[in-house]
């Protein structure tokens, strides 16, 4: 038996590989877009950047190191150059499609960097597999825009898998359903009546404002949004406001919200912002044939009876006031229980005149007005007649 020479010695202890094989090899160099490895065959193996991640942002030499020992696919025996081109995205392609399948048959959830915002949707990378969410899913309110997701790490459901057809569904606006509703049962197991929380208004309606108190909605209904008369809610509130509230009602999962808190009250103080004798300044927010309704402050409002307006005459409000005036009166009654003021620009007249005729600078003839009585009827008819209207 002839004895074999050095070169088929040699050749006999290097193995043969073949396209399509996993073989192992071990780290001899990394650069920064490619990984060289030896894999016991006469000419050395290498991983391209593009071969062994789809992700952007991986850098080589960090990741892999010289000494490593890799599972790697044969793309190609001979690439042209005598190198061995292998795949490490190939093999590991195989291990994460298990993955995938096996979140999708056990509704799992799973977490992806989103690579690309597109018309349609997101396509997020679960490790170097792509997912493709639909924009519809992407969120459990409608997005225009998905330009804020590029980049961002976020989970999702699999709702179909056929790598076959390269079709692997995401769905992520599930999740998010499923996390209110967790959030909304958790809330509504605590919250009672009387609590104070903060809420984003969601949306404004001509009734009232519906709030996300974290989970679950309560409505802000109008008649618990002034303390004067109603105003347009879409003027005072809109969508993303923050607001503060309290929980008024509470009846199965609906919940009402207010936000007049007692001690906010604007006539909690008025008696004595607001006493008999008073000299105030207010807006003439609205008018009848009968007076004038002059806004003192937000939620208080006070009547100037058409009398009251001047010594002279006055055949309707409007012959000398107008809408949005600012005025200086006097309080001449206060009525804290029935939430009434009655106000004079007359007697503010009548004390000037007085002024002047106890300083001697007046010859004139005492102007005859009516008796404090006679007033006091004629305001309190005149509201009695403004509450009847209003209503």
């Amino acid at each position: 038996m002839s004895e074999l020479n050095f070169q088929e010695m040699l050749e006999e202890s290097i193995k043969t590989i073949h396209n399509g094989e996993v073989v192992e090899g071990t780290v001899m160099d990394v650069k920064s877009d490619e990984i060289i490895l030896n894999i016991g065959y006469k000419a050395d193996g290498y991983v391209s950047y593009q071969e062994y991640t789809s992700k952007p942002d991986v850098d080589l030499q960090e990741a892999v190191h010289v000494g490593d020992k890799m599972e790697v696919k044969v793309l190609r025996v001979n690439d042209g150059d005598g190198q061995v081109a292998l795949s490490y995205k190939a093999l590991n392609a195989g291990r994460i499609n298990e993955k995938l399948e096996a979140a999708f048959q056990e509704g799992t959830v799973l977490k992806g960097k989103v690579s690309q915002v597109l018309s349609g949707g997101l396509s997020v990378l679960f490790e170097d597999s792509r997912v493709f969410i639909p924009a519809s899913l992407v969120s459990d309110v409608y997005e225009k825009d998905l330009s804020g997701y590029q980049d961002q790490e976020i989970e999702f459901y699999l709702i179909e898998f056929n790598p076959k057809r390269r079709r692997v569904i995401g769905d992520r606006k599930k999740l998010l359903l499923e996390e209110k509703a967790k959030r909304a049962e958790e809330l509504m197991a605590k919250l009672q009546v009387g609590d104070i929380i903060n809420g984003i208004v969601k949306n404004v309606t001509d009734f009232g404002a519906f709030v996300d108190l974290g989970g679950v909605d309560g409505l802000l209904h109008i008649s618990e949004m002034f303390w004067g008369k109603p105003e347009n809610p879409k003027k005072a509130y809109k969508a993303g406001d923050e607001v503060r509230v309290f929980v008024k009602d509470i009846k199965e999962n609906r919940i009402a919200l207010s936000v007049l808190f007692e001690d906010e009250n604007p006539w909690n103080d008025a008696d004595v912002k607001y006493a008999k004798g008073n000299i105030v300044k207010g807006v003439v927010a609205r008018m009848t044939d009968f007076g004038a309704f002059v806004e003192l402050e937000q939620g208080i409002d006070a009547l100037m009876h058409v009398s009251q307006i001047s010594l002279a005459h006055v055949n309707k409000p409007s012959d000398v006031l107008k809408i949005g005036q600012e005025v200086e009166a006097k309080v001449i009654d206060f009525n804290g229980e029935a939430k009434r003021i009655s106000l004079s620009l007359k007697a503010m007249e009548l004390d000037a005149k007085k002024a002047a005729e106890e300083a001697g600078e007046s010859g004139e003839a005492p102007v005859e007005t009516e008796t404090p009585a006679e007033t006091a009827e004629a305001v309190e008819a005149a509201e009695t007649v403004s509450e009847e209207t209003e209503a």
